[in-house]
């Protein structure tokens, strides 16, 4: 380990002076190469605060994790801490307004959120930096004076019950609810967790009001012990410490303890159980739980880590790799989940093909030769060892994330672990400790298992209680035969071995190759201190989209390169290397990640399969089978997401339905694949781009290779393009497929034209709409949990999208309410001066000129630049100037024409869907610039 832990001290006034609040102040270890200072408090009421100062960061987050969730739940309430939740979002005493922290978060191009757990209760927020102060005002109040406002106390309960129906078909949550059923009811963590109008009803007259009991929670379990703090902002470390102390230092110190949860999860003498549910998508799935001890205080030998990873291994002769061959999965992870301080479950999950359902006897045989295989000759040094230098190497050269999403998680790490190993717990391998490792084995057995099969044809009388997912016990399993063939990984090939940082940086991407028929373009980066590399390679064919067809068979060759390569490279990915190819409307993207060292063998690899390797039947038919379980699947995905769908398939061309990939996948065989194949790589156009730290040399070297390879022929004016369309001047209704229980209403308000300008006006509307548009038809009207408006632009045509989901209010409901808001909207914008817009402008300013937060960021940012028709690497900058001279005359002047050019995606169940290409087909393209 290069990193050492630096020396706990106090402060000299704490010495000096008991009232001082800090009691403790500790530095965590961190990485050589990480740039960023930090700092643990510890106030003498009890809260921990952990302090990361990044003078890089152009946003500035905040996160306090509560140990506190759903699992403090009443048994008369549940639901109860989420509800809480959301009662703390509306109003504390010194800012009473129900959306004043809202406000000031979105004005100044902020966002936040909460989320409660089952021992946890998260909130969260960034902000531009300068605004830091105010918000952390705002923010602690949370935790000092809420006013937990009475006169929003049922709309609130009705915004929960609207969550709750919003996620009622999900099927992660379905399965957790028959699950908790199987797990010991005593265990307060099985309880239901979102809460509803029923569960959260107003208790008997003569009783404490629901408003009483929430503050009675509040008091009995909110307390500065219980409370860890992440701020993660460019300010000096004793900047934040300062600001800190004087926000949260008189959070009430009651002498609370983190609850503890002392029923065992499961009941073992219950166990072995064989449980099937249904699943409402097209999915089979088995999954084997096993209880275990919770192995989160054991991070520094991590006993599970091992076996977790020859579990979920995906290599040559690995479990998933014999399940695969033999046709019965196509998916498969191991690792440990549901823990609760004492307990946890050991998971294994396989996705099945229709073969391995019908062979789940067999499976489970295999698994637990699998299980014997490591306890016999799997738990050698050297394994552990490797694992050890991955995760050395990982925590060394790790790319922290955006701001608050690092908040978050380091918010989170504090509760867990020792205040000096907040950063570096999840990396931690000092040693092996064999004796645990085989406990943790041991557990790992038929008689202490529970196993859970989910498909859509299980059917039952019986229902769970909460999310009403049909479930049946089933007898114990017959003895099945294990499949042959399974073999322990070898060591790695692929771990590198020059990690030394090659100085240099560009400002942005320069043309390295210019070609008619292959550009490649080249950045130098250190400023992310790892020696990686992002290549992007576009191989561009003309009739990638032409029909349903075509669009397929692109789909399938994506597919079928990373099935195909799935075994060979998955060393490379634990390796930290990593290849994926993924379809778009111009043919495909290869995309090769990781360390410098060792990036050229992958390369090659990667694009000999991609000419010359054999097509199996076995493949191919499961790809086939895996893109055409995602399109029957679609009318039960996400309800806003197949709004969203809808409104690409009718405002960009061209353009295909699910319903007719499908149907033009049923018609393909593994020869059409082979000739596509030929015909694809045999009239190409090609774009590449490296970002990272490699120079010039080597990525001119790199991109030979793949000029060298693919050899292609056509120019980038052989590509068809993309198209955005001008929705029609008469409003139109489109519906789309979904068979989905909720009412939703997308309403998108297009700009006149492509044009920057105009992009920039639409996006300062936008941001001006945001905020007031969620507490008018969220917080006040009360429509339903998921509410939003926001900039969202279909390519580079401008647009706005406001989007209502709603339990139990109709479509047609829903736009009345929607029509009432733009057209006050409207009257407010009249009335609008450009000292009022200037927040807005700003806003937008900020959020474009926001700095990549990683490698892979940067370089998909400028990769998608060269998708345009004018390749330009500075047009966010240039863009984010545009926003700042935006004036109230520009705003007045677009509004009648986005208000003139909407268009609904609406949807009630049951609805019918459109025909949306007979709408696509009578629209023209957007013009891409002013012609006023």
């Amino acid at each position: 380990m290069v990193a050492t832990l630096s020396a706990v001290w106090f402060s000299s006034s704490a010495l000096a002076a008991s009232e001082d609040p800090v009691e403790e102040v500790v530095t965590p270890i961190a990485s050589p190469f990480d740039s960023r200072d930090y700092r643990v408090l510890t106030l003498e009421n009890g809260l921990q605060a952990l302090l990361v100062s990044d003078p890089e960061a152009d946003k500035a987050a905040a996160s306090m994790n509560v140990r506190v969730g759903s699992a403090q739940d009443p048994d008369d309430l549940l639901g109860l801490a989420h509800f809480l939740e959301h009662m703390l979002f509306l109003g504390t005493e010194p800012y009473p307004e129900s959306d004043a922290y809202q406000r000031y978060i979105s004005d100044h191009a902020g966002s936040h959120n909460a989320f409660t757990a089952q021992q946890d209760t998260n909130y969260f927020f960034d902000i531009e930096p300068s605004a830091l102060p105010g918000a952390l005002d705002r923010f602690s109040e949370f935790f000092l004076s809420p006013l937990f406002n009475a006169d929003h106390l049922e709309s609130e309960r009705n915004i929960v019950h609207s969550e709750y129906m919003a996620r009622i078909r999900d099927e992660s949550r379905r399965e957790n609810d028959v699950l908790d059923q199987l797990l010991n009811p005593d265990n307060a963590t099985t309880g239901f967790a979102v809460g509803s109008r029923e569960t959260l009803a107003n208790p008997p007259e003569g009783e404490a009001t629901l408003r009483e009991r929430v503050i009675d929670f509040y008091h009995h379990h909110y307390d500065a012990n219980v409370m860890n703090l992440a701020v993660v902002a460019p300010q000096p470390l004793d900047t934040l410490e300062a600001w800190v102390i004087e926000r949260f230092a008189d959070i009430p110190d009651n002498g609370l303890d983190v609850p503890a949860i002392d029923a065992p999860l499961v009941d073992t003498t219950t166990l072995p159980r064989y449980v099937e549910r249904q699943s409402l998508q097209d999915r089979r799935q088995l999954r084997f739980y096993f209880p275990i001890p919770d192995p989160t205080d054991e991070y520094r030998s991590k006993p599970t880590q091992l076996i977790s990873h020859l579990l979920g291994d995906e290599g040559d002769g690995s479990l998933l790799a014999v399940l695969r061959d033999a046709g019965l999965a196509d998916g498969l992870s191991a690792g440990v989940g549901r823990g609760d301080g004492n307990d946890a479950l050991f998971t294994v999950s396989i996705s099945l093909t229709p073969a391995g359902a019908e062979r789940l006897d067999d499976i489970q045989a295999t698994l637990f030769d699998a299980i014997e295989q490591i306890r016999t000759q799997g738990l050698d040094d050297w394994r552990y060892a490797e694992q050890r230098d991955l995760s050395e190497q990982a925590f060394r050269f790790q790319q922290h994330g955006a701001p608050q999403q690092e908040a978050t998680r380091l918010s989170m790490s504090l509760s867990r672990y020792p205040v000096e190993d907040v950063q570096y717990a999840p990396y931690r391998m000092d040693a092996p400790d064999r004796e645990r490792e085989l406990t943790y084995l041991d557990a790992l057995t038929p008689d202490n298992m529970l196993r859970f099969y989910s498909a859509p044809d299980i059917e039952s009388e019986t229902l769970s209680p909460w999310f009403n997912t049909q479930w049946r016990e089933q007898p114990p399993a017959q003895a099945g035969k294990a499949l042959t063939g399974l073999a322990l990984p070898e060591p790695n090939p692929f771990i590198a071995s020059d990690l030394a940082l090659v100085t240099g940086q560009d400002e942005r991407p320069s043309q390295l190759i210019d070609t008619p028929s292959f550009n490649a373009w080249h950045m130098q980066d250190s400023r992310f201190n790892t020696p990686s590399v992002e290549w992007r390679l576009s191989l561009q064919y003309p009739d990638a989209s032409y029909s349903p067809e075509e669009v397929v068979l692109t789909q399938l060759l994506a597919g079928w390169l990373n099935d195909s390569l799935n075994e060979s490279l998955y060393p490379a990915w634990l390796a930290g290397q990593s290849f994926s190819a993924y379809p778009h409307a111009r043919g495909m993207t290869l995309s090769f990640s990781g360390w410098r060292d060792g990036q050229t063998p992958l390369i090659e690899q990667a694009l000999q399969q991609l000419e010359t390797a054999d097509i199996s039947e076995s493949a191919f038919e499961r790809v086939r089978y895996q893109l055409q379980r995602e399109w029957r699947n679609a009318p039960q995905s996400g309800l806003a997401s197949q709004a969203s769908r809808t409104l690409g398939e009718a405002l960009l061309t061209p353009q295909w339905s699910t319903t007719e990939l499908l149907a033009a996948s049923q018609r393909m065989e593994r020869h059409h694949l082979e000739d596509f194949r030929k015909r694809f790589l045999g009239g190409l156009y090609a774009d590449a781009m490296a970002v990272g730290n490699l120079d010039a040399e080597l990525a001119r070297e790199q991109a030979d290779i793949m000029r060298n390879q693919l050899r292609p022929r056509l120019t980038r004016t052989d590509i068809p393009q993309l198209t955005p369309l001008a929705v029609s001047d008469t409003p139109r209704v489109l519906n789309p497929q979904s068979t989905r229980e909720e009412s939703l209403v997308l309403r998108y308000l297009q700009g006149r034209d492509q044009s920057a300008k105009e992009q920039a006006v639409v996006s300062v509307i936008a941001q001006w709409l945001e905020t007031p548009f969620y507490q008018r038809l969220r917080t006040e009207e009360q429509l339903g949990y998921i509410v939003n408006a926001g900039y969202s632009p279909l390519l580079q045509a401008p647009g706005i999208a406001l989007l209502v989901q709603s339990p139990d209010v109709k479509s047609d409901e829903v736009a009345a309410h929607m029509d009432a808001f733009l057209e006050e909207a409207g009257q407010a914008l009249e009335q609008l001066d450009d000292e009022a817009l200037a927040p807005y402008r700003q806003a937008v300013h900020d959020r474009l000129r926001q700095r990549d937060t990683s490698l892979a960021g940067m370089a998909n940012r400028y990769w998608q630049a060269t998708a345009l028709d004018e390749i330009r690497f500075d047009r966010q900058e240039a863009l984010a100037e545009l926003a700042l001279d935006v004036s109230a005359e520009d705003i007045q002047a677009v509004w009648p024409a986005l208000l003139g050019h909407q268009l609904d995606v609406r949807y009630n169940p049951g609805d019918t869907p459109s025909p949306v290409a007979p709408y696509r087909e009578g629209l023209a393209p957007l013009a891409k610039t002013a012609d006023r």
